[in-house]
């Protein structure tokens, strides 16, 4: 899994690639506190799976808990930004796309946010 950071404002992008699986969910956990520790103008997160392929149950935990942490400290936001078919499935089958809205592209993503639009 590769994984990116980087900070739009007060939202935070992240960018994944490969399998968001049980390897990869605690590398992920800690790249998003970090950047969210080392900021306190963040408020809302960006998931960009358009990389991603697969992601598993401790994938959809770990997203999970990155949405709970904008939502209850921050008072944010998160979208996720296109996931690849099988992942949306996946995601909606968690009943994650209850929680979360979802973009197709980084601007449409960022004017969600910025809008204050609340999940679906």
């Amino acid at each position: 899994m590769r994984m990116e950071a980087r900070r739009v404002r007060d939202s935070l992008i992240v960018r994944l690639n490969g399998e968001l699986d049980l390897e990869s969910a605690g590398p992920f956990r800690t790249l998003v506190q970090e950047e969210l520790d080392g900021s306190g103008r963040i408020r809302h997160l960006i998931l960009d799976l358009r990389g991603v392929r697969f992601v598993d149950s401790s994938g959809v935990g770990a997203i999970l808990g990155r949405y709970r942490e904008i939502r209850t400290r921050r008072d944010g936001q998160m979208v996720i930004l296109g996931p690849r078919p099988p992942v949306r499935r996946v995601l909606e089958l968690a009943g994650l796309l209850r929680l979360v809205a979802v973009a197709d592209t980084q601007q449409q993503a960022l004017a969600l946010v910025k809008e204050g639009n609340p999940a679906p």
